[in-house]
């Protein structure tokens, strides 16, 4: 699996031809609409939200589905359906780059490691180990207790906690790859460390981590969700899908509908980038490809 996605990439396959393997099977494809849907509906929420997801209308609050109010109204008269396509922007957001940073400092503290003496690769993998033996819910109230809650220390925190385990599968991939004959070769004919690195390490490693990023999604948005409803993370009037929670099950004895929905558009993220993840992890590995 470790180059599959690559080579299928760097090959006249492309991100089409691996996204057709995905959607060969049932779940795969029900995950690959379910991502594009929320994706869509992130990027495009501030277009086609019916209502500015602020606006107050006290004399409609706890209102029913409705042709105003699509998923009816919470205790401030707010859209739900409004709400929820921003909070969609927001969980891909905070997904996107919390993901990113880890996926970039991860990958390069564990191809470090690869490459360096004994006693540097030792220290790398402690901190790894010193950041893996926080629980994500105890670093966050410690992070937050220092800098306050807000959205960039969601981002920051599901970004250190995501590090060591980036770190360790480039670490691992490295190793493995380390001693492959034309890389041997390349040092031979000259190529420098940074260029071997660049343009043969990289590019053969990053199959395996962009999977792994994909399945990292829906933990991400799990964790925005869950900060939030405690908190912790994003700050009213902001929506997000646990602030929407949160509202809703302050006031559930006068509405169930503004848990019900944003609790169904949380499990129907987590669900449809698992099996995409699931999906992608399938069609990047070769030998399911050979058997196929």
């Amino acid at each position: 699996m470790m180059a599959g996605l690559s080579d299928s990439i760097r090959s006249g396959d492309g991100v089409a031809g691996v996204l057709a393997r995905v959607s060969r099977s049932f779940t795969g494809l029900v995950g690959l609409l379910i991502v594009a849907a929320i994706i869509a509906i992130a990027a495009l929420a501030p277009f086609i939200a019916p209502h500015d997801p602020d606006a107050i209308d006290v004399l409609n609050r706890f209102s029913g589905p409705s042709a105003r109010h699509w998923l009816g109204s919470d205790h401030l008269g707010r859209d739900l359906a409004s709400r929820l396509m921003h909070g969609a922007t927001v969980a891909m957001a905070v997904a996107l780059a919390a993901i990113s940073a880890g996926l970039t400092i991860g990958t390069a503290l564990g191809i470090l490691a690869a490459y360096l003496p004994t006693r540097w690769e030792r220290f790398i993998l402690i901190i790894f180990d010193v950041i893996l033996s926080f629980p994500s819910l105890i670093l966050a109230l410690a992070i937050v207790a220092v800098f306050g809650p807000s959205t960039v220390m969601v981002v920051l925190i599901v970004a250190i906690t995501l590090i060591p385990q980036f770190g360790r599968v480039a670490r691992a991939q490295v190793l493995t790859l380390k001693s492959a004959p034309f890389l041997e070769a390349e040092r031979i004919l000259g190529a420098s460390s940074l260029r071997i690195v660049t343009s043969h390490v990289l590019p053969n490693i990053v199959g395996p981590l962009l999977v792994l990023a994909s399945m990292d999604v829906p933990v991400v948005i799990t964790i925005e969700a869950g900060l939030s409803f405690l908190g912790l993370g994003v700050r009213p009037p902001q929506s997000s899908w646990g602030t929407l929670i949160q509202d809703g099950y302050q006031y559930l004895s006068d509405s169930w509908i503004p848990v019900l929905v944003s609790s169904v558009a949380l499990v129907l993220a987590t669900l449809g980038f698992t099996l995409f993840g699931e999906a992608l992890r399938d069609a990047a590995d070769p030998r399911l490809n050979r058997e196929r």
